[in-house]
């Protein structure tokens, strides 16, 4: 599959138009829904392709992949299978039973991680799992999505130290309308 093709797969499978209420709080007229291309075989493999080369031109020196639980996991299981990378679960929260951990997956501290996500709109998830990561000693200065909704996450993670990269942005499948009451679509 080509990178047209990708691409207009996304957009017949994944880009919904409607009134949408975001992770981050805002209201939006079109939505990525993640799992319509995540749970596809043939685009997941796809995506993980791309995030493996993606890590490997950006990232070159990361030994191995993590992903904010449960939306991106699919992609890193993809993209490790793909670039050969092991990854690393990012829970929202240590769980309360069994390890009690909030990193699932065997590292050593000092070790360079790749995060990769799903879709990014403000980054606040993004940005959450980069402190996560560097709570338990281990160093992330990139990040790499599928779609970059271009509504400040590139910003926000940059605050911390991180550039996003991403395959794709909103403006890739649709034509955002700007207006003072919706400025991101």
């Amino acid at each position: 599959m080509h990178d047209d093709e990708l691409k207009q797969a996304i957009r017949e499978h994944a880009v919904l138009q409607g009134s949408f209420v975001l992770r981050s709080g805002q209201r939006a007229e079109y939505y990525i829904d993640k799992y319509r291309f995540a749970t596809e075989p043939a685009m997941l493999e796809q995506l993980g392709i791309r995030l493996a080369e993606t890590v490997a031109r950006v990232d070159p020196d990361a030994v191995r992949l993590a992903a904010p639980e449960i939306g991106a996991v699919p992609l890193a299981a993809a993209a490790s299978m793909s670039s050969r990378l092991p990854f690393l679960i990012v829970r929202k929260e240590a769980k309360e039973y069994g390890t009690a951990k909030r990193l699932e997956g065997d590292f050593s501290p000092g070790e360079r991680v790749c995060l990769l996500e799903d879709v990014v709109t403000t980054g606040g998830a993004a940005v959450d799992a980069v402190q996560a990561l560097r709570e338990a000693g281990l160093e992330c200065a990139n990040a790499v999505c599928i779609v970059d909704r271009e509504s400040g996450g590139s910003d926000a993670l940059a605050r911390v130290a991180v550039r996003l990269w991403s395959l794709f942005r909103l403006t890739d499948f649709v034509e955002i309308r700007k207006s003072p009451q919706n400025p991101h679509g």
